[in-house]
């Protein structure tokens, strides 16, 4: 493997959305995403409706950098997550902000599959 060093300044693709964008950095094996949720952002809205789905079935696992969201689970349970804690949801999910704030996050798995055309 190469040595490399890559920025979210300058991705190798980037999905755009209402409210919203999911940034993707190839580096090595790994495909790491950013994504970007702007006050009023909600996955089952801006996301799933445009695709017929009404869960997410992307696994994620990431990290929050910023902003708050809400997770339900399709079976009713609800997740808050807040900057620094880090993350895993399993596929069958919706999600939205919280707040006046945009939500950032990176997601280490999962992140090929999200918001894909």
């Amino acid at each position: 493997m190469q040595s490399l060093v890559k920025r979210f300044e300058s991705p190798d693709e980037v999905r755009q959305f209402p409210k919203g964008s999911f940034e993707i950095v190839r580096i090595g094996d790994m495909v790491i995403g950013r994504a970007t949720y702007n006050p009023g952002w909600k996955w089952s809205e801006h996301i799933g409706a445009a695709s017929g789905q009404k869960s997410c079935s992307v696994k994620h696992v990431g990290m929050v950098i910023a902003g708050q969201m809400k997770v339900r689970m399709d079976d009713g349970r609800e997740l808050t997550l807040n900057p620094g804690d880090l993350f895993a949801i399993a596929p069958g999910h919706d999600s939205w902000v919280v707040g006046d704030a945009s939500y950032i996050s990176l997601h280490f798995e999962g992140a090929e599959a999200y918001a894909k055309k």
